[in-house]
């Protein structure tokens, strides 16, 4: 980099230290790039620091609770103490612990970190707001990587206080008497399933008729039989008209869609209905980077934006958002700065829920198979016909895989089981290399494991699963 006296040249200037942010940066000075990486809060972003990693912590800590105090089925007969604050510190410890291990690796690799706010004076320069004042950087390309935030409700707008989002829920000191959660996507979800482990009384609240709408519905539904039995309500075709604080708490009145009515108390009401591209303030207008109609950066195959020497990845480009999906684009991006032919044409981007049991989508959904012009056969395997599934005491979910019929090509695949997340991966690449059911059911896979339902899956799809009674070769 060439320091002058108003303005540091640089190769690469990228905005937002998140998955996308930072991955971007390390592939760029790997590649023998100048590179300047720009946070204006914590390197990690939200994933790393309010999102992903503090919430699945938290996950585990509360699940590992939950089933010490109900295992009395399999001789585990114990009262569990919790000890919240230390549990908060322990999962801040975690975070800590990557925050610190991504410095290193910038460090290591030669990225120049800057804490401050960006934003664009023209297409080739961005200021830089810092605590020693503002500096000023001219680059040949530049990546946005500034994520997104959550979006709020006319009406329960965040306080921090009482309406609060998931960032708020995850740093809070106290577990919640009564918790109320508005929304039914994947963060609702693993919220509300969180502190229902932890001991408070959940209530949901969502507008629709079903939960987790993005996935299959038979997903939804498993998880939704699992939300009742930890003692979740759930509010569905309903919303929240009004509500008023009452003392130390509050209470919501919620209106079903048939005029039904429910006054409700809460300790803290977490609002989780999506999430909004994060542009604001950015000075987007003194480039030539457009924005499509609902806010989201327009990329084409390279993450390059309308302005050919700004690329953006990320939540900032639209949906799904989810922070792998981040670090192929960052990879791509930087790959196409350096000149090579390298773009984001995957086929398959996993999505997992670490719900109780936990789900994962990858590929194509039955509808959208359909919808296609495939002619569709559905493969399946229960857990409940698995020796490992019954020695976790796991007694519901399933492997569900959709082929094209004529030709055995896995299209997409759906399960809810314990460790849905690490099952996933085989199957997304089954579809992303275009593989057979006949290439999973001929792989051999290790017993007893949870990974067999994969095989068997595959297998009944082919009519040849010797664990499932009901059909012949």
């Amino acid at each position: 980099m060439v320091v002058g006296e108003l303005t540091t040249n640089c190769d690469v200037a990228v905005i937002g230290g998140g998955p996308g942010g930072y991955v971007a940066a390390l592939r760029c000075a790997q590649l023998g790039l100048e590179t300047v990486l720009i946070e204006k809060n914590e390197l990690g972003g939200v994933c790393t620091n309010e999102g992903c990693i503090p919430s699945k912590a938290l996950i585990h800590a509360a699940s590992v609770a939950y089933e010490a105090s109900h295992s009395e089925d399999i001789g585990i007969i114990s009262a569990t103490k919790l000890d919240f604050p230390k549990m908060q510190g322990w999962k801040d410890s975690v975070v800590l612990g990557l925050r610190d291990g991504i410095a290193g690796l910038c460090k290591n690799s030669g990225v120049d970190v800057i804490q401050g706010r960006a934003f664009f004076t023209s297409s080739s320069k961005i200021t830089v707001e810092t605590k020693h004042g503002p500096a000023d950087y001219e680059f040949k390309h530049a990546i946005i990587a500034t994520g997104s935030v959550p979006s709020t409700l006319k009406g329960l707008e965040f306080d921090h206080r009482f309406i609060i989002d998931s960032s708020d829920a995850l740093a809070l000191k106290t577990i919640p008497k009564d918790l109320m959660v508005v929304g039914a996507g994947y963060i609702s979800i693993e919220m509300a399933t969180l502190f229902a482990k932890l001991g408070s009384k959940v209530s949901m609240v969502y507008r629709g008729t079903a939960i987790l709408r993005q996935l299959e519905p038979e997903l939804g539904m498993e998880v939704q039989k699992r939300l009742s039995s930890l003692g979740i309500t759930l509010y569905l075709n309903s919303e929240i008209t009004e509500w008023k604080r009452k003392g130390k708490s509050a209470v919501a009145k919620i209106v079903s869609k048939d005029g039904k009515t429910a006054d409700v108390p809460f300790d803290r009401m977490l609002v989780a209905v999506g999430h909004e591209p994060y542009t604001q303030e950015m000075g987007l207008e003194k480039t030539h980077v457009q924005l499509d109609e609902k806010g989201f950066i327009k990329v084409d195959s390279q993450r390059r934006t309308t302005d050919p020497d700004i690329f953006a990845v990320g939540d900032v480009t639209g949906a799904p958002m989810l922070a792998h999906k981040a670090f192929r684009e960052a990879k791509v991006a930087a790959e196409a700065i350096a000149g090579m032919k390298s773009a984001f044409d995957n086929v398959a981007i996993p999505l997992v829920v670490f719900s109780d049991p936990e789900l994962a989508s990858t590929g194509m959904g039955e509808q959208d198979a359909v919808k296609a012009g495939y002619k569709v056969k559905i493969a399946r395997f229960p857990l409940s016909a698995s020796g490992r599934a019954r020695t976790m005491d796991a007694h519901s979910g399933f492997v569900k895989i959709i082929a094209d019929s004529d030709s055995g090509i896995i299209l997409g695949a759906h399960i809810a089981a314990p460790n849905a997340s690490e099952l996933i991966s085989e199957l997304s690449l089954a579809v992303e290399m275009g593989a057979l059911l006949e290439d999973v059911a001929s792989t051999i896979h290790p017993h007893p494991t949870l990974s067999e339902c994969v095989m068997e899956a595959a297998e009944d799809g082919l009519g040849r699963c010797v664990d499932l009674a009901k059909r012949k070769a």
